[in-house]
């Protein structure tokens, strides 16, 4: 509490100066024990960044020499690169080929026709097939645009669509598949096949088809049947039965057989397709009966013959007596039993035709495969009040067309088509990985000259790993020589770093002089970077300086300040004719198998690994050394608590103690004063 006055007392004694002076000489323990905690936590830090630059070396040597080393990696080049490209993966082989690309796979890309900008989809649910994937879209109606953008987002990486202004006032919609492949057709079904339809994007596909019964004399009467007729009613006849202009017009109480050629009937997955419109006409009932009043007979007359006159007999209007039971009169007949298959054995099979009734007009499809012999189609229109009028009967396979065709196609799904070598080859995509083992070819275009690939090593990825190796390891070897060593002129060298950098490195020059640690480190890093590593009897690589990564690599003349300091060195222009020479060697110094057991236990790579895990991993060396001082900050932060509580206490037991005493004293003046003031007031009387 420095400088603390009490109201009403004056310090005029130096109180607090002397609490404060005296206060000094007790904070020493303390401000001590400040330094301490202060250079823990520096110890700490630095202990904490020898580990990270520790690790990125490690990270970087386990790089070269792992399964996904760089010295394994393939470079691929394409003399048409615009038409083919390829990729190899680490286990092709180094190769050189021709390829031709015939055509790139493609995918259904329709448009619509012309619509009027403000044109609108109608609510639905929009069903769409691509590959084996159903997209569908309960849309609620709106615009072009919107039902776009919603169809986009369940696309799932199948369908994409766009809306293009076409001309002013006019847009189309375009649709595309994101599969390519003759098998991957884009298909519509429902909403969208109307849709589709209607805006013009695809159109109906002509079957191909026989047409049964385009001529008259096609048509018999129908063979009778067991029904049970009304007596008076007329008997079925083909004779009113009508064939022209692609209609066949079926009266009341007419009916009809034909035969189904024997080609057709033959074929499996044939179908009889036609309509029936049913046409309301007077029931023929009505006039059946009618029941004349009476005869009607003709005037009486002469006649006459040469000279002979003959006079008939007048005219007798008398009608006989009615009969004792007069005939029942006719019932309309309705029926929507009309259609009938004529089997081979004579036996009738009935043509459900429940909804005849129900619409304008009835579609009939009939399956030839459900009615299997077949032999003709007869129809018995019983009715007495309608006329059926049935379109020309057609025989079609429908699993042999796709039902539809665009008519504003940009692409058609197709498959890619090239010659590797001569041989034809089709795939449905353009990244073809089965042709060339280990190669994926992916195409872009056709090629105007046959490609060359080829698949080299490559060799600037493994040089970049190399570069990234030694930088790591100058830095890691720098990190060590600045805490073992009080030299300033190690930093002064490390002329990467900016003038902050080297004065927040400065600060740590010497910090670990005495620890053992890091120079057994440093130690063992130079010499499995120096060593040599025979993995063959053949080899003519077996060190690092031979591919120009050396200390004072480009100086072998005499010694350097990084030579002595354990700095790499690169020797580029060696290095990259190494390279070219010798990768297998390289590749094989940084880590090979010994013992034949297929796993990697020797070279560079693998000693540096686990030289520095020991030291990196968790529980490793420099844990423990991080964790160690974790104890100590701890016990220090502890000690400088105490220590600042038991300051507080002196300090204000001091400033308790002066102030009483200044107290007293101020009292004694006092009373000083007043027996001062009384002496001399006695002394003038």
């Amino acid at each position: 509490m420095p400088g603390l006055n009490i109201p009403g007392v004056t310090d005029k004694y130096n109180t607090n100066e002397t609490v404060e002076k005296l206060m000094q000489i007790e904070r020493i323990p303390l401000t001590r024990e400040e330094k301490t905690l202060e250079g823990y936590k520096e110890q700490q830090s630095a202990w904490r960044n020898v580990n990270r630059k520790m690790s990125s070396l490690r990270d970087s040597v386990k790089t070269l020499y792992s399964f996904d080393n760089p010295f394994n990696n393939k470079l691929t080049t394409s003399t048409e690169e615009h038409a083919i490209s390829a990729t190899a993966t680490r286990n092709a082989s180094y190769d050189s080929f021709k390829v031709d690309v015939i055509q790139p796979a493609t995918a259904d890309r329709f448009l619509t026709s012309e619509l009027d900008s403000e044109t609108k989809v109608p609510a639905g649910t929009y069903t769409y097939k691509v590959a084996d994937k159903t997209i569908s879209l309960r849309w609620k109606g709106g615009s072009l645009i919107d039902f776009s953008e919603a169809l986009n987002r369940r696309g799932d990486n199948y369908l994409k669509t766009r809306v293009i202004g076409a001309s002013k006032g006019k847009k189309t919609l375009s649709i595309e598949s994101l599969k390519t492949g003759s098998e991957n057709r884009l298909i519509f079904e429902n909403d969208a096949r109307t849709f589709a339809e209607t805006s013009g994007m695809i159109t109906k596909i002509k079957p191909k088809t026989t047409t049964i019964g385009t001529n008259r004399n096609d048509f018999r009467n129908a063979p009778e049947d067991s029904i049970q007729e009304q007596q008076r009613m007329p008997k079925l006849s083909s004779a009113k039965l009508s064939v022209a202009e692609n209609n066949i017009s079926v009266p009341p109480r007419t009916g009809f057989s034909i035969q189904i050629p024997e080609a057709v009937r033959n074929e499996k997955g044939i179908h009889l397709q036609f309509s029936i419109k049913p046409v309301e006409v007077v029931d023929i009932t009505i006039e059946l009966n009618k029941q004349p009043e009476k005869p009607i007979f003709p005037d009486s007359g002469v006649a006459t013959f040469k000279d002979v006159v003959i006079h008939n007999a007048p005219v007798d209007d008398t009608l006989p007596a009615e009969p004792i039971q007069k005939p029942e009169p006719l019932e309309k007949i309705f029926t929507d039993n009309v259609l009938y298959a004529k089997m081979i054995d004579g036996s009738e099979k009935l043509i459900q035709t429940p909804q005849l009734f129900s619409s304008d007009k009835t579609q009939i499809d009939i399956s030839l495969d459900e009615f299997q012999g077949m032999q003709s189609l007869v129809l018995r229109n019983r009715n007495t009040g309608y006329i059926l009028n049935l379109t020309e009967i057609e025989a079609f396979n429908p699993s042999q067309n796709l039902g539809f065709i665009p008519q504003h196609p940009i692409t058609i799904a197709d498959d890619a088509i090239i010659k590797y070598e001569g041989i034809t080859i089709k795939r449905p995509t353009n990244e073809i990985d089965d042709v060339v083992p280990e190669i994926t070819l992916n195409i872009h275009d056709k090629t105007d000259k046959t490609a060359t690939i080829s698949i080299k090593p490559d060799i600037e990825s493994a040089k970049d790993a190399l570069i990234t190796f030694v930088g790591n390891y100058n830095q890691a070897i720098s990190e060590l020589n600045i805490l073992s060593q009080n030299k300033p002129e190690i930093i002064e060298e490390l002329d990467y770093l900016s003038e902050e950098e080297k004065e927040t490195e400065r600060k740590k020059l010497g910090l670990f002089l005495s620890d053992s640690t890091l120079t057994s480190l440093k130690s063992n890093l130079q010499n499995t970077t120096s060593a040599r590593y025979p993995f063959s009897d053949t080899a003519e690589v077996t060190m690092l300086s031979q591919i120009g990564i050396a200390t004072n690599a480009t100086n072998y003349s005499g010694y350097t300040p990084s030579k002595l300091r354990g700095y790499l060195e690169i020797d580029e222009k060696t290095l990259d004719t190494e390279l070219e020479k010798h990768l297998d060697d390289v590749k094989n110094i940084f880590g090979f198998d010994s013992d034949g057991d297929l796993i990697i236990d020797s070279g560079i790579g693998y000693k540096l690994d686990k030289q520095l895990t020991a030291y990196v991993q968790s529980g490793g060396i420099f844990a423990l050394k991080t964790s160690s001082l974790d104890s100590k900050i701890k016990s220090s932060e502890q000690k400088i608590s105490r220590l600042e509580s038991q300051l507080d206490d002196k300090e204000a037991d001091l400033r308790n103690k002066y102030g009483r005493m200044e107290g007293t004293l101020n009292s004694l003046e006092g009373q000083q004063s007043t027996i001062s003031n009384f002496s001399k007031q006695q002394n003038r009387n």
